[in-house]
């Protein structure tokens, strides 16, 4: 399913967890993708060869998440975590690729609540594009930023099929993969399940990870809020998606150089309307580019 696709391993000195990486190569300078709870790297490929010929594509799997190992530590699943893994991998890969930050960072739900706190904390990239991240209103309760319901969801989701034709049947059964393009659906059967011993299927991503992902609130301070954030930035609302639109307006409103776009879209935009993510990453790489008024290195 995903042929020229370069696939490696990288184990973080700080915390020694091991990450799965996707190397799509590519014209052009690095872009760096996060996906969403659940899902893996291996869903941005029909985004990823719609921004080829732009940007050389890498996109990792979270701990836990497609084929990155999962750490036994229960609250190794705190977004703090999960965002310190971020940086590290970009620190690494940009020491590796010798330049001095990524041009994209592009993130997916908890992908994008991670992408900007790391372009809060670091020197990494030189413009992100949010795709519906989680975010929430400033002052927002801790407890209320738990998503209890969705953990509870989590844990009740089936993760053992016979084959993959079965996982097949009945992933086309369910409402969340009703607006998936075919090629997503066959990517994600391919990518988002492993062989078992016995001759069954299972996801990679454990549902108690996403659970737990879930369970944690996204607690990560003012790198949640935008107030810190010194580079371009373009928040996609998916007006079919998951989070009220006046909570994306206040975060891009306090934000240096942010943008808010409006897309008729679900929370799963990447696997359901790809063109549509890539064509508006495109442009607004190609506006950032023009305007002087917000140098990346300010």
């Amino acid at each position: 399913m995903l042929d020229g696709v370069t696939r490696r391993k990288i184990r973080l000195p700080e915390s020694g967890v091991e990450i799965a990486l996707l190397d799509w190569g590519g014209q052009g300078p690095p872009a760096l993708l996060h996906h969403a709870n659940g899902f893996c790297a291996a869903l941005w490929a029909p985004v990823a060869e719609l921004l080829r010929s732009q940007f050389r594509i890498i996109a990792l799997d979270a701990r836990g998440h497609g084929d990155s190992p999962r750490p036994d530590k229960r609250d190794a699943f705190r977004w703090e975590a999960l965002a310190s893994d971020l940086i590290e991998v970009g620190k690494l890969l940009l020491q590796e690729l010798q330049v001095e930050r990524f041009a994209l960072g592009l993130g997916h739900s908890f992908g994008g609540t991670l992408t900007l706190a790391a372009a809060a904390r670091a020197d990494l990239y030189q413009r992100i594009v949010l795709l519906d991240p989680v975010l929430y209103p400033a002052g927002t309760p801790k407890e209320s930023r738990r998503g209890g319901e969705l953990a509870v969801r989590a844990r009740k989701r089936r993760a053992v099929w016979g084959s993959r034709a079965e996982a097949r049947e009945f992933f086309l059964s369910k409402p969340l993969f009703a607006d998936w393009q075919p090629e997503a659906v066959e990517i994600y059967l391919a990518e988002g399940l492993r062989d078992r011993a016995d001759g069954q299927v299972e996801l990679k991503c454990d549902p108690e990870v996403e659970a737990l992902i879930f369970e944690a609130p996204p607690d990560l301070g003012n790198e949640g809020s935008g107030s810190r954030l010194r580079v371009p930035a373009l928040l996609i609302w998916a007006s079919r998606g998951n989070f009220p639109l006046a909570t994306y307006q206040g975060i891009v409103g306090r934000m240096r150089a942010g943008t808010l776009e409006e897309m008729d879209v679900g929370h799963l935009a990447p696997m359901e309307q790809p063109d549509r993510v890539a064509e508006a990453v495109l442009r607004f790489c190609k506006t950032s580019e023009a305007s002087e008024a917000f140098p990346s290195s300010a």
